[in-house]
């Protein structure tokens, strides 16, 4: 880890996590789908807060490590609290699948939920690059992809 968990990289992580997981919830809303842009970008935030917390920690040690070489064995797991946020969503994911008559509903927006978090762990670690291309990449598969093959099978004839 090179450097610290700034007010750059804080407000860049949340910010992008904002925005671009904010266009993935307009869509579900715009769908008139059960969970809309407040509860993606929230999902997300808060994801990508505790990534930031985690960073945080592991830099933290790092530099009591390196300040009292010799005196304390450390052991750092990056990977712990992102593990439970994975968890922990898909347990909220569940909630907005709902089955009625057979019929089941909600399983893309719990996807969208889940894929939001995602996205949050990934600006809160920082990687922009890779996380503007996964929301573009989840923005054109619901919006162009579903609507192809949505077509295709409701006019198989054509």
């Amino acid at each position: 880890m090179d450097q610290a968990v700034d007010i750059i990289y804080i407000l860049r992580g949340l910010g992008l996590t904002a925005v671009f997981v904010g266009l993935i919830g307009y869509e579900r809303q715009r769908r008139n789908k059960i969970a809309g842009l407040t509860t993606h970008v929230l999902v997300a935030l808060g994801a990508s807060g505790l990534t930031m917390v985690q960073q945080h920690m592991v830099y933290e040690a790092l530099m009591f490590a390196e300040t009292y070489q010799g005196l304390a064995e450390i052991t750092i797991e990056r990977q712990r609290i992102v593990a439970q946020i994975v968890s922990g969503i898909g347990f909220l994911g569940t909630g907005a699948i709902i089955k009625t008559n057979g019929y089941i509903s909600g399983l893309t927006t719990a996807s969208t939920l889940w894929i939001g978090a995602i996205i949050g762990i990934i600006f809160g670690y920082n990687l922009w690059e890779l996380g503007v291309s996964l929301s573009l990449l989840t923005l054109f598969v619901l919006t162009i992809i579903k609507n192809f093959f949505r077509h295709m099978v409701e006019d198989p004839g054509h």
